[in-house]
């Protein structure tokens, strides 16, 4: 069994449980920190273990373009090249490819594209993507899709889905022939549009991944727009598989999703805002470099017990931000990922009790009080 939902029998949507792999379990709902060429910004591997994460994201575009598929061969797997022996994620780099504005063509047998780096031109199939990712020898594999950039017409929608489905039935096909006891997901698609979303859902169902995610929000949609999407969306999906919201990690957003029955999470927000002196605390976001912090003695959180809050002031942190250090992105990068983690932890006892509306309402009243 890949994934087991522990608490079943219940009346509200949120939900504990299992994904177990070849390289360990983990608890979900549960959030993974970026780690895109397969390096956390500012972080080692070991401040990752000493954080507490189970799993990692790695982008498959952005490692097939450095190092390359040939130097992560020699290593046997991306685990072993980046010396992480728990499980890894890897995103397909759908998102990254088709972002590159007029750098790319997607037909229906794949995408051309120009290199970011230094504008090589490359063309992957559904199938090279597979392949790829059976290299990197990722725990999880997301399968290629088209994302139709927001705001879209319905048409633009419709059409990026119709070749979301046939990739997505393409990379199955392969992923199966050619499976090392890893596990595939499907990426749901159909912009803001619910009949669109729900086509998707009943498309990819029918081919039955070992999950499921919901691609294409946090892309410049209203919080209105995104709740309502998510809340249409997430209850309709597999309920025996596991769910992933891509790319969306305020706490709130968090909270939201996790009421609706998401299971995982991944942003690069944490380690974004650190290096840029927004730290996120239990009483709201506080931003370093501000006059007042110049003679704070406290902690950046009172509440948490990170190595950073646990050793540094908030006067110190300011001023290895104002001086640009290098020790400024990796003592408040440490924070946001132990943050984040410790948040998820919370959020999984607090559902395993039963009270996870009422966590809900104590984070966002404390949060939203802020620093």
């Amino acid at each position: 069994m890949f994934f087991e939902i522990e608490n079943k029998n219940r009346k509200n949507l949120e939900r504990i449980g299992t994904l177990y792999t070849k390289r360990g379990k983990v608890e979900t709902p549960f959030f993974m920190p970026v780690g895109t060429s397969g390096s956390v910004k500012a972080l080692t591997m070991k401040h990752l273990y000493d954080s507490e994460a189970q799993i990692i994201l790695s982008n498959t575009y952005h490692l097939f373009l450095r190092p390359g598929v040939e130097v992560i061969k020699k290593f046997g797997s991306l685990h072993n090249f980046i010396s992480w022996d728990r499980p890894i994620l890897t995103d397909s780099g759908g998102f990254q490819i088709f972002s590159i504005k007029g750098n790319s063509k997607v037909s229906i047998e794949g995408v051309k594209f120009k290199s970011h780096i230094d504008g090589t031109e490359f063309f992957l199939t559904p199938e090279s993507v597979v392949d790829i990712q059976n290299v990197l020898d990722s725990d999880i594999q997301m399968v290629l899709d088209n994302f139709a950039s927001y705001p879209a017409s319905k048409e633009e929608d419709k059409k990026a889905l119709k070749t979301t489905h046939k990739w997505a039935n393409i990379a199955r096909n392969r992923f199966l022939e050619t499976n090392r006891n890893n596990f595939q997901f499907a990426i749901i698609q159909g912009g803001l549009f619910k009949d669109l979303r729900a086509e998707s859902i009943e498309t990819l169902s029918n081919l039955n991944f070992d999950g499921y995610a919901v691609g294409g929000l946090s892309v410049g949609e209203t919080s209105e727009e995104f709740e309502e999407m998510i809340s249409f969306v997430v209850p309709k999906m597999p309920f025996e598989k596991p769910r992933y919201l891509m790319g969306s990690g305020t706490p709130e957003e968090i909270l939201f999703a996790v009421e609706n029955g998401v299971d995982m999470f991944d942003c690069v927000l944490p380690t974004r805002n650190a290096r840029n002196g927004t730290l996120f605390t239990s009483r709201g976001k506080l931003v370093i470099k501000n006059e007042r912090f110049k003679f704070d003695k406290k902690p950046v959180d009172p509440d948490c017990n990170c190595y950073t809050c646990k050793n540094f002031s908030r006067a110190y942190l300011r001023h290895l931000y104002i001086t640009k250090e290098i020790a400024s992105s990796i003592l408040n990068t440490i924070h946001n990922i132990h943050f984040y983690l410790d948040f998820m932890s919370k959020i999984r006892y607090a559902i395993k009790l039963n009270k996870f509306r009422e966590y809900k309402e104590k984070f966002l009243y404390l949060y939203k009080k802020g620093v």
